[in-house]
Formats: C-alpha cells, structure tokens, sequence
C-alpha cells in the first residue's frame, strides 16, 4: 500500500512539475487545482459505480445458486416418490393386459359399426357408382367410389393392426370389396377418354374436364397420405398408390403423339406434294392446339401444373420425333427442302410458334431445333448430290432438245431486239433459279452453296455445248446444204452465249453476298468468249467457202482483162452481213473486223502468190488502177457494214502495193517500197520479192540493191498495232528465183 501511495506521490509531483515549468503558469495554479479536482472526483465516482454493480451481480448470483439448491432438493425429493409409486405399480401394469386388448378390440369393433351401414350397403352402392359412370356423373360416381375404398381400407387396416397374419380374414374383406376396383378401372378409363378428347371437350364442355382434373387431384391426394401411413404402420391397401396423375401425363402425350401422326393422309404415290400438306396440316394443328391450350385449357387445370408449357413439351416433343423420321425416309431433292424449309424457318416463324396468338408464353428463342445439326447437314449434304445429279441430266437433256432445233428448216425465234436466240439459256437459267429460290428458304450458307454447284455445272455444261457447236459446224461441212437454217443457229448460237453471261451475272448479283470474281467466274467468262469465237469464226468459214472461187480469180489474167470477182465478193459478203446482223455486240462488230482483215489478207495472199507477173507498163498501170479501185470498194463495204467506223487503214495496204505496181520510173522504185515498208513495218522479204515479182521489171540487181538498203534502214515492227503481212505466207516457188541471193530472211 505505501509502494502504491510513494508511485501516485512521484506521479503527481511530476505531473505538477510538467503544468508549473514557467513563471507565466503560476497564475493559473488554482484553475490547475479546481481541474485536478474535477478529474478526481469524476474517477472516484466511476469507480464507486463500478464496485456498486460488481456487488450487485455477486448478490443476484448468490440468490440464484440458493434457489437452484433448493430446486435440486425438490426433484430429488420427487424422483424418490415416483421410483417408491412405480415399484409399487409394476404388478399392476402386468395385470392391466386384458384390459389393453380389450380396447384393441374395441377401437376395431367401433371402426366396424361406424362402417356397418356402408358394409351392409355395398352392393347397393357399387350398382349407383356404375350407373353413375355410364351417365357420365363422374364427380359423384368418384365419391361414392372413394366412401367405397374407404370402409374397405380401414376394415383392413384394423385387421392388420389386430393381425397382421390372418390371411383369411384379410381376403374375407377383400373380396367383399372386390368388385371396387373393377370401378376404380371402369371410372378411369372415363377419365382417360375425356383426356384423350381434351381438344374438344374444352370447348364443349369445360366442366367435365374440370371434373376429371379435380378427381385426379383427390386420387392424388389418397396416394400421399396411403404412402405417409405406409411408412409409419407397414400397411397399405391394394390398388395403391394409383398414380393417376402419371397416366394422365402419359394418355395427354399418347394423344397428342398421335394428333401429329395422324396428319399425313396422302403418300408419294397418289400426290406429289404429300410433304408440303402434311407439314402443312401440322403446322395448323400445333398452332390451333397450342391456342386452344392457352385460352382455354390453361383454366381447367391448376396453376401448379404448367399447362401451357406441358402441351408445348409434349407437341413440340411429338413434332421432332415425326420431322426426324421423316428425314429417315428415302425423300426427293424438293421433298429435302420442304422439309428443311419447314423445320429451319416455317417452325419458328410468326406461322407457328412466333404466331401473336401464342405470345408470351412461347419465346421462340428458347425452343430446341426440331433436328439434330448433323441430320440437317446429312439433308442438305443428300440434296447437294441429288441436286447436282438432276441438274446434270436435267442440262444434258436440255441441249439434246436445243441440238433437234439447229435442224429445223425453220429460223430460230428473235428476242424483242431482233437478235437470233433459242430457248436454251432461259430454259437453263429458269432451272437454276427455281433451285436458288428454293435454297434461299433454307439458309444463305446453303444458298451460296447451291449457287457454287449450278457455276460448276455450267462450266461442264457449256465445255459440252462447244464440242456440240463444233460437231454442228463438221456435220454442216459435210453437205453445206444441210441443215438449211445452219447460219441462223450459229447466230443464235452465238447469241446465247452473250445471254448465259448476262443471265450468271443476274445470278450472282442476286443471290450471292459476295462481289469478288472467283476462278469459276473466269474460267465461264473465257469459256464463254472462247464459244461465240469460235462461232463468229464457223460463220467467217462459211462466208469465204463461197468466196473461195472468186478470191482465186483476183490477180490473174482473167481478173487484168476485166473480172467482177470483187463485185461478187462485195456482194457475197454484204449479203451475208444482213443475217450477221442477227448476231448480238461486241461479236457483231469483232466479226465484221475479222471479215474486213481477211478479204484483205485473201487479196494480199493472191498478190503474194505470183498468179500473174506484168508484161509492160501498161498492164502494171490496169492493174494498179484496178487494185485502187478494189481497194475503194472494199473500204465502202466495210464501212457501211461497220457503221462508219474507220476501216481505211486495211484497205490501204492494198493501195501502197497499187502505187509500186503503178510506178513508171524503175529508179524510184525504192522510194516506194521504203515507203511501203514504212506503213507496214511487219512485210518482210519474201513479200518484198514477191511484189517485185509481180511487177515484172525489176533485175537481179535492183532486187538486191533494193532488199540489202531496206536491211540497212530497216523500221521495228513490235509496235505495229493492226499487223497485216504477219499472217501472208509466200508459196515457195515464189522465191525460187531469189535463190542466189544472200540476203537477209526478213525485215525486223
């Protein structure tokens, strides 16, 4: 205690010591000392309180541990009476058994009288259960089923509590009561039939369904406390638990799967379309039920039972399980996609399931794909090939029928412009298009994929029109009298070539997401160009075979003396030209090129083949004369037939040979066949030669000089944009002659 009260007395010098460091502080000891106060006070108020409650606390537990002992004793008091009373009693109790089976007996003897008017009265009441069965009572029917059940499951469940062994007595009661469950049955298959026609009975006679729902629920109810008693006692009576909840589920399902497979009533054989009315029919069905579910049905069942979304399950359940074995079956290529259009877009669309009728309940974006992905993609992968099948042979008969026209002797049909054309290209592409309409239904990945397949089969398709083409013109130049209308189906021929292109360009604008040109796009376009070439070149062919005779009369004696070979020409070609004039752009104007290249070229080759070499200047200046006005004639032909386009250029190859041929001076005639080489950089020598040839004067020597000084100042003849000479060959006797030359084969 002094240790204690010497450490307060250093704290309290310190503590004053630290509050009186300076002078100033001094006259602030009595504000120092009226604070320390309080402070001393205010702790020594705590502290009385806290040992105020402390003790307070000790005095209620005190009180508390006095009373608990006193309680103990109590108990232990009274424990003592009642282990001296049951010592006492134990005697007692074993005499008191009689009296316990006694009343056993009583409560089983009690529960028999309660049930005795009923048990008397069974008879009675199974024949008005029957009867009121077959009037279609079936709530009333189900009471007294249920009072009937009842006096028989306590009759037993007694027995079985007196004993549980006794067979006989258990079977007394049983049969008794047999005919009961012979109603229980007859009363269920009414229910079931009622189920069975939910459909219609909702809108008939709503009552009745309510009544067969309210039954089950009682049945279902019984079950419940049949089972609770079952678990407690061991006993349950027969015919339990029915479950007629269950049944009902299974007859609703069984109904409803066979609402669906009821729908097909056509086959393949007797209607093509049997598909598209069955799904059809199903989809009207589904959509018709599911209303009737949700405004009406919905009302006779409790909430708890999810009617609407129970009769989605079970039709949408159904619906898969006929779609997939629909997809088992051998279908058609257009049997394919109605299906698949059906299950992939009709199926969710607003003609069924998205329909506003059954709306909210039913959010298409949570219902399940009627098909599995892969039975889909074997579908699709069986269309493709039954697809690319069909449209082979669906091609290859179309061109044997287009080939039977080419050898009608009448002119095939004109489009409104007048162009020649058959049916072919519009048979061709209304194929394709039904397919890519079709195809579009289903998905744009497969439309793509279609479209692929009809490129690829064009590509093979016009590989076999060109070979046709080509055994067309063959067949033809065998007697160039038949087919009589051979030029007007190579027009058209033609023609359809530049239609198939327009008409796969639609096709992809049309259905293809993509604008980028493909290998297949190439490889058609070039096929396509090369086909109406070689057309436009068959009809070329058939235009000089009939020129050929008079194109071997120019430059010759009989063309010098006066020959109308060129007239007959001229004629000949613009007589042709009216009919090529059935032929569509750019070809028209690519054939009247060709044809104006060729008379020329013809005319330069029979230049170049030395058919006559002239004797004196007056022949060479006939024949100049004779050439410049051929030269006119040819370029007023081809420019009529070109629409005034510029053709002299051609033509005027002819007029520069004229001039050397014309020429009177010998020693100028370098100068103009520089000039010549100049115009026409691709000549070369033999074609030099040959002209000289011609012209009839020229010596070893001025042929020499003349070739040699070319060589020297030789023009370059890669720019040439139109070359003429390129293509003219010189017939070797030509240069025989020239042998002992040593020159130089060509002017670069």
């Amino acid at each position: 205690m002094e240790e204690t009260n010497r450490e307060a007395v250093a704290t309290a010098v310190q503590r004053v010591a630290g509050m009186l460091q300076r002078s100033d502080q001094l006259d602030k000891v009595e504000q120092y000392r009226r604070r320390e106060a309080r402070k001393k006070a205010s702790v020594e108020a705590r502290l009385k309180a806290a040992i105020q409650s402390q003790l307070d606390g000790v005095r209620t537990g005190l009180m508390q541990l006095h009373k608990a002992l006193c309680d103990v004793k109590d108990i232990q008091s009274s424990l003592a009476d009642v282990s001296k009373d049951w010592r006492q009693s134990i005697n007692t109790i074993e005499s008191l058994k009689d009296v316990k089976d006694a009343v056993v007996q009583h409560s089983q003897l009690a529960s028999a009288v309660e049930n005795l008017k009923n048990i008397f009265s069974v008879p009675e009441i199974i024949r008005e259960t029957h009867d009121l069965i077959e009037q279609g009572e079936l709530l009333q029917a189900h009471r007294k089923l249920m009072d009937l059940e009842c006096s028989r499951d306590d009759l037993m469940y007694e027995q079985y509590r007196m004993d549980s062994k006794n067979v006989h007595d258990m079977n007394l009661i049983r049969n008794y009561f047999g005919q009961v469950q012979g109603l229980s049955e007859e009363l269920s298959k009414q229910l079931w039939m009622v189920l069975q026609r939910a459909m219609v009975t909702v809108r008939r006679d709503p009552t009745m369904l309510v009544s067969v729902v309210r039954i089950i629920e009682r049945e279902e109810k019984i079950d419940r406390k049949m089972l609770d008693r079952k678990k407690q006692t061991g006993f349950i009576p027969p015919g339990r638990p029915k479950s007629w909840k269950n049944r009902m589920n299974e007859v609703l399902e069984s109904t409803v799967s066979g609402r669906i497979e009821s729908t097909q009533s056509e086959t393949r054989e007797s209607d093509k379309m049997w598909l598209v009315r069955l799904l059809e029919i199903t989809r009207k069905y589904v959509l018709d039920d599911l209303t009737v579910v949700k405004n009406l049905m919905v009302q006779c069942f409790p909430p708890h039972y999810n009617t609407f979304q129970v009769f989605l399950n079970l039709y949408l359940k159904s619906v898969s399980a006929r779609v997939q074995e629909l997809a088992a079956e051998d279908l058609e290529a257009n049997e394919i996609v109605s299906l698949l259009t059906w299950v992939l877009n009709t199926y969710k669309s607003v003609e069924m399931m998205a329909h506003p009728d059954l709306q909210p309940e039913c959010d298409v974006k949570q219902l399940e794909p009627l098909l599995p992905e892969h039975v889909v993609d074997n579908l699709l992968g069986k269309y493709l090939k039954t697809f690319t099948s069909n449209i082979t042979g669906w091609l290859r008969k179309a061109l044997e029928t287009d080939k039977k026209d080419w050898q009608k002797e009448t002119e095939p049909e004109a489009d409104q412009d007048g162009y020649y054309q058959t049916t072919l290209p519009a048979i061709v592409f209304q194929m394709f298009e039904q397919n890519l309409q079709v195809a579009a239904q289903i998905n744009e990945t497969f439309k793509e994929q279609v479209l692929r397949v009809c490129l690829k089969q064009m590509h093979s398709f016009l590989v076999r029109y060109r070979e046709e083409a080509i055994s067309y013109k063959e067949e033809h130049l065998k007697d160039r009298q038949l087919p009589q209308c051979y030029v007007q189906y190579m027009i058209a021929i033609i023609n359809n070539c530049q239609t198939f292109k327009e008409s796969i360009n639609s096709l992809k604008r049309k259905y293809s997401q993509s604008t980028e040109p493909t290998q297949i796009d190439a490889t058609i376009d070039k096929l396509l160009n090369e086909v109406a070439r070689e057309g436009c070149q068959f009809l070329l062919d058939e235009v000089f075979l009939d020129l050929e005779h008079h194109l071997n009369d120019l430059l010759t004696r009989k063309w010098l003396t006066g020959s109308h070979a060129v007239d007959t020409i001229c004629v000949t070609v613009e007589d042709y030209f009216n009919d090529f004039a059935k032929v569509k752009k750019p070809n028209n104007q690519e054939m009247t090129s060709e044809a104006h290249r060729r008379v020329v070229v013809e005319y330069l080759k029979a230049i170049m083949q030395k058919r006559i070499s002239f004797k004196n200047a007056d022949e060479r200046k006939d024949g100049a004369d004779r050439m410049m006005k051929e030269a006119d004639q040819f370029k007023f032909l081809f420019r009529k037939l070109s629409a005034g386009e510029d053709t002299d250029r051609l033509c005027d190859s002819i007029s520069a040979i004229a001039e050397v041929f014309k020429l009177t001076d010998p020693a100028l005639l370098y100068l103009e066949v520089s000039t010549l080489v100049s115009k026409y950089p691709d000549i070369r020598e033999e074609h030099i030669v040959a002209l000289l040839a011609v012209r009839g004067d020229a010596s070893r020597e001025m042929r020499q000089m003349i070739i040699e000084t070319l060589n020297q100042n030789k023009p370059s003849s890669s720019t040439v944009s139109q070359p003429i000479f390129r293509d003219i060959t010189v017939p070797t006797n030509t240069m025989t002659a020239m042998t002992s030359m040593t020159v130089p084969k060509l002017l670069k």
